[in-house]
């Protein structure tokens, strides 16, 4: 009876994703953007929110299936993860998976899509989407603590990305 009760639960956590999304519009190219965002050794200067990143894959390239490393911080403090790139297509989308345990406690899969608007002029959309069974309880933290960090960093991206290329 236990074992149903837990594997009910484990297919209703994961089927009942939480999803985080935050756009902001930027005044640059997507090519502009896509270099602020990939430009790993610069974080540190100026994201408020993924603090120290980067490519721990052997050649060290972004590129799909290599390791990253990466420093999260908010309002609950610093947390180092490992995912995996999923998909690396320049001035258009980085999404990688962090997992947390084997899988099925909790994973994260985040994304940046870059979508030109205009000349000059592009939407940048943080997402993630998080499933597992430790993330209902998590649910409330990760709107009131994550969300927040990922408006911080489409501002502070965006700032970097326009004085950069003006």
């Amino acid at each position: 009876m236990l074992v149903a009760l837990l594997g009910g639960y484990t297919t209703w956590a994961n089927l009942h994703p939480v999803r985080l999304n935050a756009s902001i519009e930027i005044q640059a190219s997507p090519e502009e953007v896509w270099e602020v965002l990939t430009d790993f050794s610069a974080y540190p200067q100026w994201n408020p929110f993924m603090t120290s990143a980067q490519v721990t894959s052997p050649g060290g390239r972004l590129e799909k299936g290599a390791r990253l490393r990466i420093v999260l911080h908010d309002a609950s403090g610093d947390m180092t993860f490992t995912p995996e790139v999923l998909t690396d297509l320049p001035g258009t989308e980085l999404r990688w998976l962090g997992k947390m345990g084997p899988g099925w406690i909790a994973d994260g899969e985040h994304r940046f899509a870059i979508e030109q608007i205009r000349p000059g002029r592009v939407r940048l959309t943080q997402s993630e989407r998080f499933t597992g069974v430790a993330v209902p309880f998590a649910q409330g933290m990760l709107k009131s603590n994550t969300l927040p960090q990922f408006h911080a960093m489409n501002k502070a991206l965006a700032q970097r990305a326009e004085q950069l290329h003006r």
